[in-house]
């Protein structure tokens, strides 16, 4: 590829060199000089120039100030700052004096204060004191726009970070400007609540303290906090944040940007659903069960109860893991039960596709793909939601989004698909320059190579006299209670008695993905680090799983940087615990073994009606269930429709339509889904209950 063309330009006469193209305001950061901004962000398109705060003198071109957000860098051009030029601080001094005119002056008691960059930019720019002696605007507050979400309207400067975000990022449309000049406010559409999966961001773009978290409202301020950078722990992105900590709690958890995996955006469920940790129900002292139910026992006791029933299954052990431990705690559980038992059967959480890692790539590369073609039975936003805004972006720059694979290899091209056992064989035929899986879990990559490399053999099929399992969200899948209502033994490893209730005799407490440290895999396959925010209720899992290892003759440390130089010699090429940083890079691709056959046809299923696809809805699971802000996300009485059958039965969107299957019969509200192929419809699973393969749907 050739280098792009180079401007040369002078700011505040500082001359700087950048490519072609490049933004007035990115190049004088280039020559070390900021030009003040709060409309402006460049993750969200073009610039707009709405607040004016950048107004800068531009050479050639007319003696005013102009927007320096909306230029791009000419040959020679001559730009003088607020630093240089009476003209741009008189602009900008007038700017900031407009916008603090209704503005109130409530930095002690707002959210914002201390991390705001309008209370920054007066502070530098700003006149030392007001001339405005009139009463300033109220308005109601805070206005609800979402459980999670409050509006001061008073606050607003009408910058449009949120708006735009809503209309042209994540493509929702509920975010609105209404009215007009003086009267221009923020409002969801319609009123509605703004019921969307990644509408927490617009708390993070707001300048000012406008929007703030219903969560973190008065609950810390700058003084009183500390972020500590981590990974999200609760889908297969791995999305990069900081959690906010205060008197040993999380308050909120802010993105980190990482630009190849998740360009600074988070879903709700990351953003929101860290109140899990504090649950009323969680549990933090072993429990045993009784005739009455679970009662608390002694660790010491709940280790020798342990003890007993893993020597009395020995290698008919069946371990069951979750995907939601980190690759040391993979690790720890495998050495205990693999070595010190000879036990080698396991549920692992999913089958990972052997063979892509020839076409690893960024999720980033998505956005440059000249077309995207997404085989996906369940939506992608519920299963890798970030991924489905790189796709969104991916659209808006010109790629084709295909649902079907097309007859011919198409140049540059990126697959995204759900189907692990013919995923290589569908990028080979389609000749794809980049592929991801999309995953369940958020670690089962990293849990299936911990698992691999604990010890010689692969996994076998053993009828269990005792099952281990490791994870809440393990213990609510059907596949895994099923197995365990088999075993004459359960032992639970989680954070919550009720997903264990039925199923265990021995419960030990877990932690959640915040208080771990230890390493994970996203689903590009990209080592990541997650750093401990908060200091559990409960002992590490891997420290009672090493001393358990212990009383078998398994060497093993409780401590996850240990740990990890284990795994890391085998699994990721011997590097350090210590070299896997903040902003992870992505391994180099593996050279292709040689061409697969091609993707073999998937059988149609026998039946009337529409193939039916479940799905594990995004909002849902232990996690969201605990944080009550987000109740009001959870899907129900929903079914998606292909648009061309709905249209062949008369459906429109909204419609209330009856769905039938083997002398079943629900009323749901009809959606239209893009992405569903012709002859399916699709539901969470939660609100399948009842109906088989195959249904009839009609109004």
């Amino acid at each position: 590829m050739a280098e792009p063309a180079l401007v040369t330009l002078t700011v505040d006469g500082r001359e700087v060199s950048v490519p072609k193209g490049t933004g007035l305001v990115e190049a004088a950061l280039a020559a070390g000089i900021e030009i003040p901004v709060f409309c402006y962000e460049p993750r969200l398109g073009p610039p707009v120039g709405a607040c004016r705060m950048c107004l800068c003198e531009v050479a050639p071109g007319p003696l005013k100030p102009q927007a320096a957000c909306t230029l791009t860098v000419a040959e020679g051009m001559a730009v003088k700052t607020a630093l240089t030029s009476e003209m741009a601080a008189d602009a900008q001094n007038a700017t900031l004096e407009f916008i603090l005119v209704n503005h109130p002056l409530d930095c002690p008691v707002c959210d914002k204060g201390g991390e705001c960059p309008l209370q920054d930019l007066t502070f530098r720019y700003g006149p030392g004191s007001t001339r405005m002696t009139f009463p300033k605007r109220t308005f109601e507050k805070p206005i609800p726009i979402s459980p999670t979400i409050a509006l001061d309207r008073e606050r607003c400067i009408l910058c449009y970070r949120c708006t735009r975000f809503s209309e042209s990022v994540a493509e929702d449309g509920q975010l609105v400007a209404v009215e007009r000049g003086a009267a221009s406010m923020i409002a969801t559409f319609g009123d509605e609540p703004y019921r969307a999966p990644f509408s927490g961001n617009v708390i993070e773009l707001c300048p000012v303290g406008a929007l703030t978290s219903t969560q973190y409202r008065f609950e810390g301020r700058p003084w009183e906090i500390q972020n500590v950078p981590t990974v999200c722990g609760l889908c297969p992105v791995g999305c990069n944040i900081s959690a906010t900590t205060r008197e040993g709690n999380v308050k909120r958890i802010l993105s980190r940007n990482h630009p190849e995996i998740d360009e600074g955006w988070l879903c709700d469920k990351g953003r929101f659903a860290f109140q899990h940790l504090q649950a009323l129900d969680r549990i933090d002292d072993p429990l045993r069960k009784t005739d009455a139910g679970f009662e608390p026992v002694a660790w010491n006791d709940a280790l020798d109860q342990a003890e007993l029933m893993l020597r009395a299954a020995g290698s008919a052990t069946v371990t069951a893991l979750s995907g939601g431990e980190t690759v040391e705690q993979a690790y720890g559980l495998a050495r205990l039960l693999r070595v010190g038992l000879d036990s080698h059967g396991a549920v692992l959480p999913e089958e990972i596709p052997d063979g892509l890692s020839a076409f690893r790539a960024p999720l980033s590369s998505i956005r440059e793909a000249a077309s995207v073609v997404v085989l996906c039975d369940e939506p992608v936003v519920e299963r890798a939601p970030i991924v489905d805004l790189w796709i969104k972006a991916a659209r808006r720059a010109g790629a084709e989004i295909l649902h079907e694979l097309p007859e011919q290899p198409v140049e540059g091209a990126v697959l995204i698909t759900d189907d692990a056992e013919r995923a290589a064989s569908l990028a080979t035929a389609l000749g794809a320059s980049a592929a991801f899986y999309l995953p369940r879990t958020p670690n089962g990559r990293g849990v299936t190579d911990a698992w691999s490399c604990a010890s010689d053999g692969e996994p076998t099929e053993v009828e269990p006299a005792l099952v281990v399992i490791s994870g809440d969200e393990a213990a609510l899948d059907p596949g895994v209670r099923a197995l365990a209502a088999r075993a004459k033994a359960v032992i639970g490893i989680g954070m919550f008695a009720e997903s264990f209730a039925g199923v265990a005799n021995l419960v030990l407490p877990g932690t959640s993905y915040l208080e771990r440290d230890g390493t994970t895999v996203n689903l590009e396959g990209r080592l990541q680090r997650q750093r401990r925010s908060v200091i559990a209720p409960c002992p590490d899992e891997l420290a009672w799983v090493a001393k358990l290892a212990e009383r078998f003759g398994v060497e093993l440390s409780p401590h996850a940087s240990t740990v990890f130089e284990e795994v890391s010699a085998i699994c990721y090429g011997g590097i350090s615990f210590g070299h896997v940083g903040e902003h992870a890079p992505l391994p180099p691709r593996a050279i292709a073994a040689g061409p697969l056959p091609a993707p073999t046809p998937r059988p149609p299923l026998a039946g009337k009606g529409l193939r039916l696809l479940t799905y594990k809805p995004l909002f849902s699971g232990p996690a969201v269930e605990r944080t009550p802000e987000l109740e009001f996300q959870i899907p129900s009485g929903e079914i998606e429709l292909a648009p061309v059958d709905a249209r062949e039965r008369k459906i429109a969107a909204g419609d209330q339509v009856t769905v039938r299957s083997n002398g079943t019969s629900r009323r749901l509200r009809a959606r239209l889904a893009r992405d569903l192929a012709p002859g399916t419809a699709r539901m969470p699973r939660s609100e399948a209950a009842g109906l088989h393969d195959h249904v009839e749907v009609s109004k």
